[in-house]
């Protein structure tokens, strides 16, 4: 039986404990006790979380844990002393250790990501990156697994981030049964984007949002500068100009990644071949496509159409 145990800062948010639900449910599943769920904190007894309601928990000194999940805080904020060092030693000690959310935080202040890919919310990853620049932070990820340390993106993804311990631990099967009573799509990929590519973007004006919507309707063809800039009614020069101003992205950056949006959904909700997909939405070749998700995404289309498929 693996342990497995939630870290409660104070203050942290509710709904990191709902990956705790995955583990009850892999138990439920598979008809025996695969995991043995506990909440702990620095000292133990009760925590406060954001929402006020209090939790009970044990302390964390010398449990040996298979896993640590660090739950996460509504902001990040500066974490005492003695939950770090208690983390510090749970981690040295447990299999994995992983985070939700903002949870990635704690992990930074205990030294644990340094030179580790890791991701949080998009809408603090850029202020990760500043206070902890020897981590490498992908925005735009779910969740990701670096050796033993497994992050995950807003406090809906540590399902996510579950969901993948479990099939880490017994296999795509169980986990996909553990998604089904969950009522979610099997564990979204690691690699899947934490919002759409045109959202992203947010391009201001009407000009360059009709090129976006331009190209996402038209991957199949080449979308150079020189064609986009002619659906803007402007030069090259003065096209690329506009595009990075308002979307901080050159055109063919912001192409790729509308490609690569439109090939994940392909591969995820159709039966088109792979090769059909790369025609489809623009990709030179299927190799090129899968390089492009290798580095997007983090596995490639063959590996995303299994998991959706077991759904």
């Amino acid at each position: 039986m693996l342990k497995i145990g939630f870290l409660l800062p104070p203050a942290f948010q509710i709904m990191g404990l709902a990956a705790s639900s995955a583990f009850e449910l892999a138990n439920t599943t598979a008809r025996e006790r695969l995991y043995d769920i506990g909440f702990f904190s620095a000292l133990g007894g009760p925590v406060v979380n954001s929402f006020g309601v209090s939790v009970e928990t044990l302390p964390l000194a010398r449990r040996r844990l298979d896993t640590l999940i660090v739950c996460g805080l509504v902001a990040p904020s500066p974490t005492d002393t003695q939950t770090l060092e208690r983390l510090r030693s749970a981690s040295r000690i447990a299999r994995r250790t992983a985070s939700v959310c903002t949870g990635t935080f704690l992990l930074g202040e205990a030294g644990l990501i340094d030179g580790r890919h890791v991701t949080t919310h998009w809408l603090f990853a850029r202020a990760l990156q500043q206070q902890f620049p020897a981590a490498k932070v992908d925005a735009d990820r779910i969740f990701i697994n670096d050796g033993p340390i497994w992050t995950s993106a807003g406090m809906s993804t540590g399902i996510d981030l579950a969901l993948g311990l479990i099939e880490a631990d017994y296999g795509a099967e169980l986990s996909a049964s553990v998604a089904k009573r969950l009522v979610v799509y099997h564990r979204r990929a690691g690699g899947q984007s934490q919002h759409s590519v045109l959202l992203d973007l947010g391009a201001k004006s009407d000009r360059i949002q009709h090129v976006l919507e331009y190209a996402r309707n038209n991957l199949e063809s080449g979308l150079s500068v020189p064609e986009l800039a002619g659906v803007a009614h402007l030069s090259p020069r003065q096209f690329s100009r506009a595009f990075m101003t308002e979307t901080g992205q050159s055109p063919a950056k912001a192409v790729e990644q509308l490609r690569l949006e439109a090939a994940r959904l392909m591969i995820e909700q159709s039966r088109h071949t792979i090769e059909e997909i790369a025609a489809k939405t623009g990709f030179i070749d299927t190799e090129r496509m899968r390089r492009a998700f290798l580095r997007v995404f983090g596995q490639p289309p063959q590996t995303l159409r299994r998991i959706a498929r077991m759904s």
